[in-house]
């Protein structure tokens, strides 16, 4: 997963941008006319070009007109503020109103917006709790960004519920807010097998700590978690130390402690805690493992599929997490 360009699959799907196709028929003088797939065969894609002389809500109108959205599966709602950084909230108010006219939505990527188009620190989010609601269907949430908006307001937010539905959540941030953590520890999520979350540095927000992941840990949450991603943090080796004896690791599937600020402590702490060789795999991509300690993983795991790919320099004095600002 990367932040440096759009989302290609989503939900199994091709992703289709839709203004795109319309923005064509436009300049072809067939504004009524562009070419469409069918409903249920793609991730539609609503965003706006930089200038657009539209609004994303005027968008979202066009493509509520033109397609069968009682087939569609998955949306991923990418720029709406190409100008200058803007909250979520009105496309979130759309989205959720919209909600009677999308009874087949199973996916939602809340931010498919690239380095280029708006640092991952500037994205604007809010409470996102409404997603959840209005869905209840709803089997993959992904969201992108945290920040407040100008004035110091807003932010990315989630409130305690229960969703019956929800399969993988994702949480892509520079800075996740410890209280979004703590909400999602908080949250009934029965059928959830896939969590990620990019925790980030705390000059961006993210001033989570070990202690408010424990219930991550447990084992006693999440029933059906198969994956768990504890990533792009400043203490990944702390997190580590944690999993090595944590009581969900026997149930995973496979574990993700990439992006982040690993190092030798990190690992040795994981290979003398209790055995990972039951893992399909272990990403520890981006990280700050001498050569040797990989070796060590590599002759531990045998039987694992190992990334240890991105390694930064292990005696660099300046470390950083792969996405921050």
């Amino acid at each position: 997963m990367t932040v440096n360009q759009h989302v290609e699959q989503f939900h199994g799907l091709p992703v289709f941008d839709f203004v795109h196709a319309l923005q064509e028929a436009e300049a072809s003088g067939e504004a009524g006319a562009a070419r469409l797939p069918e409903a249920a065969a793609v991730a539609w894609r609503i965003a706006l070009e930089y200038e657009s002389e539209q609004s994303w809500v005027e968008r979202w109108q066009q493509f509520l007109d033109a397609v069968d959205t009682e087939r569609v599966t998955a949306l991923v709602i990418g720029q709406w503020a190409p100008d200058e950084p803007d909250s979520f909230r009105e496309p979130l108010d759309a989205v959720v109103a919209a909600a009677p006219r999308l009874p087949a939505l199973r996916a939602l990527f809340a931010g498919d917006i690239t380095y280029e188009e708006c640092e991952i620190s500037w994205i604007q989010q809010c409470d996102v709790t409404p997603l959840l609601t209005a869905f209840p269907e709803l089997t993959e949430l992904v969201v992108r960004g945290a920040s407040e908006d100008w004035n110091g307001e807003g932010g990315l937010a989630l409130e305690p519920l229960r969703h019956e539905a929800l399969k993988a959540l994702r949480f892509e941030a520079g800075g996740l807010p410890a209280p979004v953590v703590r909400s999602v520890a908080a949250c009934d999520f029965p059928a959830l097998e896939r969590l990620e979350l990019w925790l980030g540095v705390d000059s961006y927000g993210g001033d989570a700590t070990v202690g408010d992941l424990a219930p991550f840990l447990d084992g006693s949450h999440l029933p059906k978690l198969r994956h768990l991603g504890l990533q792009n943090s400043e203490f990944q080796d702390e997190i580590a130390a944690a999993l090595a004896h944590a009581p969900v690791v026997a149930r995973l599937e496979s574990l993700s402690l990439s992006m982040g600020v690993l190092t030798d402590q990190g690992a040795t702490a994981l290979l003398e805690g209790q055995p990972l060789t039951h893992l399909r795999a272990l990403d520890l991509h981006h990280h700050y493992l001498t050569e040797e300690m990989q070796q060590r993983l590599r002759q531990a795991l045998p039987g694992v599929e190992l990334d240890l790919s991105e390694p930064g320099k292990p005696d660099d004095r300046w470390r950083y997490v792969a996405v921050a600002e």
